[in-house]
Formats: structure tokens, C-alpha cells, sequence
């Protein structure tokens, strides 16, 4: 029975010791596949399923909030960001890689990822980037290159004034990168935190004010807290509640310094007044707050001079809509703005002075396109003049800009606006967030619109009919509201608020090009436009190329006008998209993500095949050292039989 059992045990024990030298054998060779494959590890594991890509596109997010950094002293997040994605592409490898500038959305081929460290196109920029328009350059270079395998790197803080998720181009966008046979796959290196503590500042208004023995220049400002601004930041904290910060003015190298405390999320400080020489007409200067976390909205440059003239012509065949365009356009916001307004017909046009004019509202049969009076107009509102055109009582077939009006509509009873824009343009809030009464206006009549695809709707009243809506010209703009000011038109006039808004708004837009200077938002198109070579900085980015001025903070002059380019205001407050959003951007494409964090540079991913390579060493020690013959154990009768 003893012996039974022992035999038993001692082919199981072998069963067992089998089995483990096959798996031993198993496991050698799976580390051996997996050491050959070089597999990676990090956040973004699995992405290199498709294999090596032919083509490698990258979009670097070059806009103002990029600049924050991780504290004590790390680096950015737009630096951060290059420095990874070099060490993961030199990982990854490819056989062209393509440089999608921000700014000017344009491809430049580098040599390799190395390139991507001393590239122009990753350098910050003072101007929002547009996601889209670099996702169309980047679908234009896949369609007339014919890339093969193509992966396209997004590096950003995903704000939404960069992404423009609402707009009508995503949609456009997906549809076409679907249609390509080849594989094309996303990877998104985001960075969407933000710091609560961080401070902005921005000036909102200069005033160049003269008496009969002394001048003095009025600066008004606002100091913002970035955590206030953002719904999903912690702004808990208390550390920079109530704590004096200094504000220091420069003009023209002349400083001084003024201290706030900010309590709330932001600080108003109206026309502190700075003392400058009398006989000087134009200047510049810049305003600045202690470091913090993001450098780039700590200063704010601003240009100041006499205001020009705001000149109004009135062209209208009712003369009940007349008296209201001309007093709205004539009566100032500023005692410093010397309004006026003119009414003059149709064929009164050849004998003005356009140079001089900002405004032309027009409530007249627009002129046939062969006229000199459309011909006159055109050319106002291309080279940067404001044009609001309103119904006349009997429409006629001409057109202006491919815009022309159609029938009159009565309605039964009032008729409210329904929507419009409070973000931007002539109806947007004030600067304090208060919108405009636009919903409190009553129409009682208003013409059909018909127009090109252009044509943006500012304003539609319930029904989906437009109330106004403008088309852009080069640098202009031309505005068409359906209804007049006419008492029997609408209430436009009697609650005057949004009619006079509406007009200076327009007035003001339009006298831009008059100014002697002008406060510019960096990467705005009007911005600096002309010849490059005839542009000077006085101030700002040493870094900055002629024809990229632009795009960066500074004060530039261009004959005798001073312009002051600085960060838009939508760089200070833009939310971070929500993640689903980000989601719903890519919904149907090869898409994957990873968050990081600004100063982070442990890497993204790591070859990890050495790991492989010594499970497969130990595999095989453990499979031969399973192997080995069995030791026998000699007895002392043995023993003796052996020694004699």
C-alpha cells in the first residue's frame, strides 16, 4: 500500500514539474515577442496599434493662457507640451513631420521632432488660437500631399475662445477627415488646469485731458481674478483676498505706481490721472502687475491722442427716420468726442470728404452696383468704415454687396426679438456684463433681407427673421437692420437705449482707422494692415518678426499713427471645455487623450521591451534549472560497494 501511494505522489509531483517547464518555455517566448514589438507604457498606451506613421502633423496651441506655469519656477505649459511631445515623437518615430503654425495656420516641414525645439510656429504668441482653421490647414496638406498613415498632435489648454466648439466648421471638419481612405488618427496633449490665484490686467479706456496751464493722461483699468471667472475652479481660497497689489504705469519711460486691494473678483480703477507734458498730442505706455503664474497677462500696453472727429452722413428718403439716425449719431458718449452728423441725398456723395468719415447710415433704395454713389461706398467700408443700412418705404431690385432687401411685412401685433448676440459686435453686453434691453424692442414692420451665405445674423425676431445682420468688407463692415427708427416702424427710437448703443457703437468702430492710435487685439485681422516693412515696434516681443507683429504685445508705428497690440479680452476669462465637449469635437475619429500638467517632465511614455527581455532570461534559467536530472542519494552499503 506504502509503495502503491509513493508511485502515485511521484508522477504527480512530475505532472506538476512539467507543467511549470512548459510555462517557463511559454513565458520565454511571449517575452521574447513582446522585447522584438518594443511595446510602450504611459497615457498613451495602446495608440501605436496602427504601426509607424508616414506623416506626423502637429498643432501647437500658441495663445496667451499656454504661458502658465507650474510654479516654483517650472515651465510653461506651451514649453511643457513641446518638450514632451519631442521625446515622444523621437520614440515613435515617422517619416515627415509637419508643423501647423498658429497664427498663420500655415505648414512648415521639419527635419525632424528635434526641429520642433527651435521652430518660429511654437514660439508664444499674444493672439487666440483657431483650432479649426488649423485642423482645415492640416485636412488641405493630407488632400494635396496624399500623405499616406497620417497622425495629427494637438497640443492645448483646450479654452474655448481657442476651439470654438460652437461653431458651424467641426461638423465640416469630421465629415472630411472620415472621407479619407487612409488611417488618420487624433492624440490630444491637454492641459486644462488653471490657477484660481492667477491676476490679469487690462486697461479699458485713456484720456488725454488739456487745460490752459497743465495735461494730464486718464487711465482706466481692471484688475481680474482668473478663479472668479471660471464656474469650475476652486476659488475657495482666501490667499489673495484683500492683499495690496501694485500696479506700476510706464509712459514713455516716465514711471509710478499706484496700490489696489482686490477683494472681489475683479478691481475697477477709473482715470487715474498721470501728469504728462502739455505740448505733447500722441504717446504710449504700459501698465504691469507683480509675476504670477502666467506672465503673459501681467502687462497691458496702451496708446493715447486726441481723438478724431466722429463724422455721421445720413442718407434717408423718410424723414421721420432721418431725425432719429441723425440726433443718435450726433449726441457723444464723452464730452472729449466731437460727434456730428450730416444728411445729405444720393446724389450728394461725389462731394464728400470720405476720409474723414466713420458712419454712413443709409435709409434710402439702395444703389444699383455700377453707380459711382455704390462704387463711393464700397471703397468706404473695404478700407475699414462702418455702413448700417436701413429699409426705404419702396424696396427696390438693386443690391450692395450682393445684400438687398425684398418685401415690407405688417404684423398683426407687436412682434419681440427673439435671439441675438451678446457676446460680440454692435449688440454685445457692456464691459460690466449688463446686457443690452434688446428683448424690450417692439416691431411692428419690417422688410425681407436676402443676402450670401456671409451674412451673420446679429439679431432675429421671433420667427427666424433677421433684425439685423452684417456682412464683412475687407476691413469694414456693412450692417443691415430690417426695421427703422420711424415711430411706426418700431420702437427703435421711442426706447432709445439699444438704437443709440447700436449707432456710437458703430460710429466707433468705423472711426478706428481715423485715430491717430488705435488699441488693437492681437491677431485681429484689421490689425497692423498694410506693409509690414513699413512698421516700427517701439515696444514689446525683441523676438517678433515684421510680419508677425500682429500677433504679439507691443506698441508699433506706421508713419504718424501709434497702435497698441495686446491679448483679447476673451484670453483673461475663457472657460476650459468640458470633457464631453472635447468628445462630441472628435465624435466618429481615431481619437485618444491624455491630461498634463505644466512643469511635468517624467515623459508620456516609455519603452518598457528591457522588462520583457529580462522576464524572458528568468524564464529560461527557471525552464533549466526544471530540467535537471534528479539528484540520487547513496546509501552507506553503496557507499562500501563503491569504495572497494
Amino acid at each position: 500500500m506504502f509503495l502503491l501511494a509513493a508511485n502515485k505522489m511521484s508522477r504527480g509531483y512530475a505532472r506538476i514539474r512539467q507543467w511549470l517547464i512548459m510555462a517557463a518555455r511559454m513565458l520565454a517566448i511571449a517575452g521574447l515577442i513582446f522585447a522584438v514589438s518594443r511595446p510602450l507604457a504611459g497615457g498613451w498606451l495602446g495608440m501605436t496599434t496602427g504601426g509607424r506613421p508616414e506623416t506626423t502633423i502637429l498643432l501647437f496651441d500658441r495663445s496667451p493662457s499656454m504661458r502658465q506655469t507650474g510654479g516654483s519656477g517650472l515651465g510653461s505649459k506651451l514649453e511643457t507640451g513641446r518638450t514632451q511631445l519631442i521625446q515622444t515623437l523621437n520614440t515613435l518615430g515617422s517619416s515627415r513631420w509637419v508643423l501647423i503654425e498658429a497664427g498663420t495656420n500655415k505648414p512648415r516641414e521639419l527635419e525632424s521632432a528635434d526641429a520642433i525645439a527651435t521652430a518660429p510656429g511654437v514660439s508664444p504668441m499674444s493672439a487666440p488660437a483657431d483650432l479649426p482653421a488649423m485642423l482645415e490647414s492640416a485636412r488641405d496638406y493630407i488632400r494635396s500631399n496624399k500623405t499616406g498613415s497620417t497622425e495629427i498632435w494637438i497640443c492645448s489648454d483646450i479654452r474655448e475662445n481657442d476651439w470654438n466648439a460652437d461653431g458651424g466648421r467641426w461638423q465640416a471638419l469630421r465629415d472630411s477627415f472620415r472621407e479619407f481612405p487612409q488611417s488618420i488618427r487624433f492624440h490630444l496633449l491637454a492641459y486644462p488646469q488653471r490657477d484660481p490665484e492667477n491676476l490679469s490686467i487690462r486697461v479699458t479706456g485713456t484720456r488725454l485731458v488739456k487745460t490752459a496751464e497743465e495735461a494730464e493722461l486718464l487711465v482706466s483699468l481692471q484688475v481680474m481674478r482668473e478663479g472668479d471667472t471660471n464656474p469650475g475652479a476652486d476659488s475657495s481660497s482666501g490667499s489673495i483676498s484683500n492683499q495690496p497689489i501694485p500696479i506700476h504705469f510706464e509712459v514713455e519711460g516716465a514711471r509710478s505706481e499706484v496700490t489696489i486691494e482686490l477683494s472681489g473678483p475683479r478691481y475697477e480703477l477709473k482715470d487715474h490721472r498721470i501728469p504728462i507734458e502739455r505740448s505733447r498730442e500722441k504717446g504710449w505706455g504700459k501698465v504691469s502687475i507683480p509675476a504670477d503664474a502666467n506672465p503673459a497677462d501681467n502687462d497691458f500696453w496702451f496708446v493715447f491722442g486726441r481723438p478724431a472727429p466722429r463724422r455721421t452722413i445720413v442718407v434717408a428718403d423718410d424723414a421721420r427716420a432721418a431725425s432719429p439716425l441723425q440726433l443718435a449719431a450726433t449726441v457723444s458718449p464723452d464730452p472729449a468726442l466731437n460727434c456730428s452728423a450730416e444728411v445729405v441725398t444720393a446724389e450728394q456723395l461725389g462731394g464728400i470728404e470720405w476720409e474723414t468719415v466713420a458712419l454712413m447710415l443709409w435709409q434710402a433704395p439702395l444703389p444699383g452696383s455700377e453707380t459711382d454713389g455704390a462704387k463711393l461706398l464700397r471703397t468706404f467700408v473695404e478700407r475699414g468704415g462702418r455702413a448700417i443700412f436701413f429699409p426705404p418705404r419702396v424696396p427696390g431690385d438693386d443690391d450692395f454687396l450682393g445684400v438687398r432687401w425684398t418685401t415690407w411685412v405688417a404684423e398683426k401685433g407687436e412682434l419681440a426679438v427673439e435671439n441675438w448676440r451678446g457676446d460680440q459686435g454692435l449688440l454685445a453686453h457692456t464691459q460690466s456684463g449688463t446686457p443690452l434691453p434688446v428683448g424690450q424692442l417692439i416691431v411692428k414692420k419690417h422688410c425681407g433681407l436676402k443676402g450670401p451665405d456671409e451674412l451673420t445674423p446679429l439679431a432675429t425676431l421671433r420667427g427666424g427673421a433677421p433684425l439685423l445682420a452684417r456682412l464683412e468688407a475687407n476691413r469694414g463692415a456693412a450692417y443691415f437692420c430690417s426695421t427703422t427708427p420711424a415711430p411706426e416702424d418700431s420702437s427703435m427710437a421711442i426706447s432709445g437705449v439699444v438704437f443709440y448703443v447700436l449707432i456710437q457703437r458703430a460710429l466707433a468702430e468705423g472711426a478706428i482707422v481715423l485715430e491717430p492710435t488705435r488699441q488693437l487685439s492681437a491677431g485681429d485681422p484689421s490689425s497692423l494692415a498694410g506693409d509690414p516693412s513699413g512698421m516700427k515696434r517701439l515696444a514689446g516681443d525683441d523676438d517678433a518678426i515684421s510680419t508677425e507683429y500682429s500677433l504679439h504685445a507691443g506698441v508699433y508705428a506706421s508713419g504718424d499713427r501709434l497702435d497698441a497690440v495686446n491679448r483679447p479680452a476673451a484670453e483673461d476669462s475663457a472657460p476650459v471645455l468640458a470633457d464631453r465637449r472635447i468628445d462630441e469635437l472628435f465624435r466618429g475619429l481615431d481619437f485618444s487623450r491624455v491630461d498634463d500638467r505644466a512643469g511635468n517632465l517624467s515623459g508620456l511614455i516609455q519603452e518598457i521591451w528591457r522588462l520583457f527581455l529580462v522576464t524572458m532570461i528568468v524564464s529560461m534559467l527557471v525552464e533549466a534549472g526544471l530540467c535537471l536530472p534528479k539528484k540520487v542519494e547513496h546509501g552507506p552499503a553503496e557507499h562500501r560497494r563503491a569504495a572497494t
